[in-house]
C-alpha cells in the first residue's frame, strides 16, 4: 500500500473549464487551503476520490530516507473513529477499492466506490488527514514490513538495483537521487517521533488537492468538503519547495553491475533531460515525441527498425520519457543484445543509430503518425475518471496549472521535426548522461595445477 474547529468555510476560487466534450472541470478552494478539482463524468454511477499532498520522497529531511513512503503505510493504522487496519476493509464491505502510492514529488491516497458513498469515504480520509494515531508497536510493525518490501522489490532484483544506482549517480545534488522506499540504514532507523513530525508538519489542508471525478456535481462535492476538511486546521510549516538543484554534469558517468542472478544482460542510459514547466510544455512535448518516435514500438521505431531487424543485434529497445516532475527529469534508452553479442558492441550501435538520427532527422511520415498516436493515447485516457483524476492530481501536485494540463494536447500537437530536433540535441549528450550495464559476472579461469 502500498480535534477539529468548527469554523465557516468560503470558496476562495470557483472556476469551470472544459477538458472535452462533456467532461467539464470545476475548481475551488477552502478557506483552509484546500485546493478541489471536480471532474464530472455521469456515464456510471462510480466517483473516484484522491488526496494528493504535495509533498514526497525529495522533501524528506537529511537523512530520513523512505520517511514519506513509510508514513504512506503508517496512514492506514487509524484514527480515534476508525480502528487500526480498518480503513481499506470498510471501503472494501461497501463495494469499493483503495490505495496508496508515493513518489518524489507527491504522495496520493485514492477510493474507487459507488457515488452514493462519496460522503463516507469523504468523511474517513479527511479524519486521518490530521487525526492519525499511532503506537510504538504501529511503528515497529510496518518498519519490518517496508524493510521486506525493500527486500523483495530492490535488494533481490538486479535491475531494481541498476536503476537505484544510476539515479544516484544521475542526481549527486539533487534529492531526486534518493530511492523512494529509502536507503537500507536510514529505513531501519526511522521513529515514531520522525512519522508523527513528518505528519503533522506536511499532512495538512493548505498542502492539498483533493480531486473527486466521476458521477458528481460541483455544488455536491462543494458542500461535502466543506462539511468535513474544511474544519481541518492548515499547517504553519508549508514553504515553497526549494531543493538543491543539480551542478552542470562535466562527464559520462558509467555503472557496471554484475549479478549472478541477471539472465538478459542490458545496456541502460538516461540523460538530464527538462521537465514540464508551467506556462511553457513546448520542449517536455517535444520530448514525449521524441520517445515515442526513437523507442516508443518494438516493431516501427528508430532503435527497434535498426538495431533488432536492420542489424539484428538487439531482441529489444526502448526509450521513455515522462517530464512531469518539480526538477529536471530524465530522457531514458535500454537496449537488450542479442545472445552473442556484446554490450559494449550493442551500445556502439545505439551510439551509431542516434548519431545517425541526430544527422538526418525522422522520417516526416513517421513523425506524423507518432505526433498522432501520442495525442490519441492522450485523448483515450480522458475515458477513465481514474485517468483523469490521476491526470490532474500529478500535474497540480508538481506545479503545473489547470490550463496547463488541459493544454497538454494541443502542445502535443502543435510539436514539429525542428521541435524534435532541438529537443534531441539539447538531451542525447553523452557528457549529461549515465550509462549502465546489467551482467553476469565473468567466469573465473581455473588454475592451472
Amino acid at each position: 500500500m502500498l480535534g477539529r474547529t468548527g469554523a465557516g468555510l468560503a470558496l476562495a476560487l470557483t472556476l469551470a473549464l472544459p477538458v472535452a466534450a462533456d467532461v467539464p472541470v470545476t475548481t475551488f478552494t477552502l478557506d483552509n487551503g484546500l485546493d478541489v478539482v471536480v471532474i464530472e463524468d455521469h456515464r456510471a454511477p462510480v466517483v473516484v476520490q484522491m488526496i494528493w499532498y504535495r509533498v514526497g520522497a525529495a522533501d524528506e529531511p537529511p537523512g530520513h530516507s523512505g520517511i514519506a513512503h513509510f508514513l504512506e503505510h503508517l496512514m492506514f493504522k487509524g484514527t480515534e473513529k476508525v480502528a487500526p487496519n480498518a480503513f481499506s476493509g470498510i471501503v472494501e464491505a461497501q463495494g469499493g477499492d483503495d490505495n496508496a502510492f508515493t513518489s518524489w514529488d507527491y504522495t496520493a491516497y485514492f477510493q474507487r466506490i459507488s457515488a452514493d458513498r462519496l460522503e463516507l469515504v469523504m468523511e474517513m480520509e479527511a479524519d486521518r488527514m490530521r487525526n492519525l494515531r499511532l503506537t510504538e508497536e504501529d511503528v515497529a510493525t510496518e518498519r519490518q514490513v517496508i524493510l521486506e518490501e525493500r527486500s523483495q522489490r530492490t535488494d533481490s532484483n538486479p535491475s531494481a538495483l541498476l536503476i537505484e544506482q544510476m539515479r544516484a549517480a544521475q542526481f549527486q545534488n539533487s534529492p531526486y537521487g534518493i530511492p523512494v522506499i529509502g536507503w537500507r540504514h536510514e529505513m531501519e532507523a526511522l521513529s515514531r517521533e520522525d512519522a508523527l513530525s513528518y505528519y503533522e508538519r506536511f499532512y495538512a489542508p493548505n498542502n492539498a488537492t483533493l480531486i473527486v471525478a466521476g458521477d458528481v456535481t460541483p455544488d455536491r462535492v462543494r458542500a461535502l468538503a466543506e462539511r468535513h476538511y474544511g474544519p481541518l486546521e492548515p499547517s504553519a510549516g508549508i514553504a515553497p519547495r526549494l531543493r538543491p538543484q543539480e551542478p552542470p554534469q562535466l562527464a559520462e558517468r558509467r555503472i557496471v553491475l554484475a549479478d549472478e542472478r541477471v539472465s538478459e544482460p542490458y545496456v541502460f542510459r538516461t540523460y538530464l533531460a527538462p521537465e514540464r514547466d508551467p506556462g511553457d510544455q513546448k520542449t517536455a512535448a517535444a520530448l514525449t515525441v521524441l520517445a515515442e518516435l526513437l523507442g516508443g514500438n518494438g516493431q516501427t521505431s528508430v532503435l527497434a527498425r535498426a538495431l533488432q531487424f536492420d542489424r539484428k543485434v538487439a531482441v529489444y529497445s526502448s526509450a521513455f520519457y515522462d517530464g512531469t516532475t518539480i526538477d529536471d527529469a530524465t530522457f531514458g534508452l535500454a537496449v537488450v543484445p542479442v545472445p552473442g553479442v556484446s554490450l559494449e558492441a550493442v551500445e556502439a550501435e545505439l551510439d551509431r543509430v542516434l548519431a545517425e538520427f541526430l544527422e538526418q532527422g525522422p522520417d516526416p511520415a513517421a513523425l506524423e503518425r507518432i505526433r498522432t498516436q501520442v495525442r490519441a493515447g492522450e485523448i483515450y485516457a480522458r475515458d477513465s475518471v481514474e485517468n483523469l483524476a490521476h491526470r490532474y492530481g500529478q500535474g497540480l501536485s508538481v506545479g503545473l496549472t489547470v490550463a496547463d494540463i488541459d493544454g497538454w494536447d494541443e502542445a502535443l500537437g502543435e510539436v514539429t521535426e525542428a521541435d524534435v530536433m532541438a529537443a534531441a540535441r539539447l538531451v542525447l549528450d553523452r557528457r549529461n548522461a549515465v550509462t549502465g550495464w546489467l551482467t553476469r559476472p565473468e567466469a573465473k579461469q581455473e588454475a592451472t595445477p
